[in-house]
């Protein structure tokens, strides 16, 4: 762990946000940006939860160092459970030994081969033209790789169908009959996901906690009851879930709050900032006791 959140003493009303993103992954927030932002609002943790970016946490963390800043290591992983998306946070674990890069790094690599796959399927239906410069080289017999695909899988994975989204929009579609997730999905987009199971199990041998990510968001995502979570926890060994966080309706803090404190599990609190148009939240260290402790930091 980093040396500003190892042996690190809160308040218990000290400010933190454990759930944001930077353009490493998905977010608007370049992560200088974002981090002086932090140092400068006077947070006294954060944890940057970047899809999939385990590889970015060390230098994160040193950034943020100048500033005095302390980063708790963290990543968001994307996961399923019984076939539907549930995304997961897990801190605590070592930047530079883990065993959470290798399972990161192949959902990386499968979302970038779907990336270029839907692409060149648009491609062949007609909704993507080649440039007159690529086409020319195709008719002369040279297979080319599109500029605008190198540039769409230059971009961090988790970005990927956002920017093909945006392509598709910039060039007239999805305002008909067919809405751009359709167009995608005929074409054969799919989030790439990794089995909960195997995500909650390296992230317990790099000695790190394995969260359940805004378990009553909804929108895509499994939406957890008391009933889901009984059964979920039947199957996976998950070490508590995000009970603080903008999207929780007040009756769903209190029922997480609740089934928490009953089953001892650990309790987080974050913002899903994504950029400048939606802050990071200052919630109190406290809220987040359980969680902080276990990683090794004090509130008192």
């Amino acid at each position: 762990m980093d040396a500003l959140t190892s042996h690190l003493v809160l308040a218990p009303d000290a400010a933190i946000d454990l759930q944001m993103h930077t353009t490493y992954s998905d977010g608007t927030w370049t992560p200088e940006q974002l981090i002086d932002y932090l140092a400068d609002e006077q947070f006294s943790l954060v944890a940057i939860t970047d899809h999939e970016r385990v590889d970015t946490v060390a230098s994160l963390q040193h950034f943020a160092a100048r500033k005095q800043l302390p980063v708790l290591a963290a990543v968001e992983m994307s996961t399923s459970w019984k076939g539907e998306a549930t995304d997961v946070l897990c801190y605590g674990f070592d930047p530079e030994k883990n065993e959470l890069n290798d399972l990161a790094q192949d959902v990386v690599r499968r979302q970038r081969e779907n990336t270029k796959e839907v692409y060149e399927n648009l491609r062949r239906k007609g909704y993507i033209f080649p440039s007159p410069q690529e086409s020319a080289k195709e008719g002369a017999g040279e297979p080319m790789p599109s500029h605008e695909l190198l540039a769409l899988l230059e971009k961090p994975s988790s970005q990927q169908p956002h920017e093909l989204a945006a392509l598709l929009k910039k060039r007239g579609y999805g305002a008909g009959e067919a809405s751009l997730g359709e167009l995608m999905t005929g074409a054969g987009f799919f989030w790439a996901t990794i089995d909960i199971a195997a995500v909650v199990d390296a992230a317990h041998r790099s000695r790190a906690v394995c969260l359940i990510a805004h378990p009553g968001r909804g929108e895509g995502y499994t939406c957890y009851d008391v009933n889901l979570l009984d059964e979920i926890r039947q199957e996976v060994p998950i070490d508590g879930f995000e009970v603080y966080y903008p999207a929780h309706t007040p009756e769903q803090i209190a029922m997480y709050l609740a089934y928490a404190q009953k089953h001892r599990l650990l309790t987080s609190s974050g913002s899903d900032s994504h950029g400048p148009d939606k802050k990071p939240i200052k919630y109190q260290a406290e809220l987040s006791r359980s969680l902080l402790e276990r990683v090794g930091i004090q509130i008192k």
